[in-house]
């Protein structure tokens, strides 16, 4: 116990950083998933190849890959950033590979008559998009994006490794000071199952209310 009651703020600042990182990079792949999943199922063809290219080299991309792409090819195009930031870029714009095909997923079980009564209407496709299939395509999504943000929340440990605060990140100066590294790791295992339990609990809250107003 003494691991963590003697180290409590060395803690407290990598957790922290986890839930930062975690955080805006949900906000940033659901906004690009969302965006991708609208390209590729959009009438203009240019913006289906867009989508299909994004979601196709993202998914089999490694993460770690990625990253190294991201710290150190964007500064070569004078994009420099401070490491936080381009650790949000890169789970982010990965994430959202995934949370694309989560909503394209959930667009096909919306009733294809749907659509057309609303193009009948005069209504435009991204009209169509958010105001007819997006809000039934939700209560079919909220589980798989719920897993995403949570395979999301353990893949920023990767961070760590680039210089970002976060929890992972925390054994280091733990282990140069002596402690026992297998407690070490028990407590940073904690602080990861409390962040993934917090993302499950709010997305079933998301899941029941969804239910209650159907």
């Amino acid at each position: 116990m003494n691991v963590l009651t003697d180290n409590l703020a060395l803690y407290g600042r990598g957790l922290l950083g986890t839930v930062e990182l975690t955080v805006y990079a949900s906000l940033l792949a659901l906004a690009l998933g969302l965006l991708m999943a609208a390209f590729r199922v959009a009438p203009v063809g240019s913006l289906r190849v867009f989508g299909t290219v994004w979601v196709t080299v993202l998914r089999n991309t490694p993460l770690t890959l990625l990253f190294f792409a991201v710290l150190l090819g964007l500064p070569r195009f004078g994009i420099v950033l401070p490491f936080q930031l381009f650790a949000v870029l890169a789970l982010g714009c990965y994430t959202s590979a995934f949370i694309c095909e989560a909503v394209r997923s959930g667009i096909n079980t919306v009733p294809t008559g749907q659509g057309e009564a609303a193009r009948s209407l005069g209504m435009t496709f991204s009209q169509t998009l958010g105001v007819v299939v997006l809000p039934q395509a939700f209560r079919a999504v909220i589980p798989p994006i719920g897993s995403t943000l949570i395979a999301l929340a353990k893949n920023s440990a990767i961070a760590g490794s680039f210089s970002v605060t976060e929890l992972l990140g925390v054994y280091k100066p733990l282990n140069e000071l002596g402690y026992s590294i297998i407690w070490s790791f028990v407590w940073i295992a904690v602080g990861y199952l409390f962040v993934t339990l917090s993302i499950s609990a709010i997305f079933n809250v998301l899941e029941k209310r969804w239910g209650i107003a159907r």
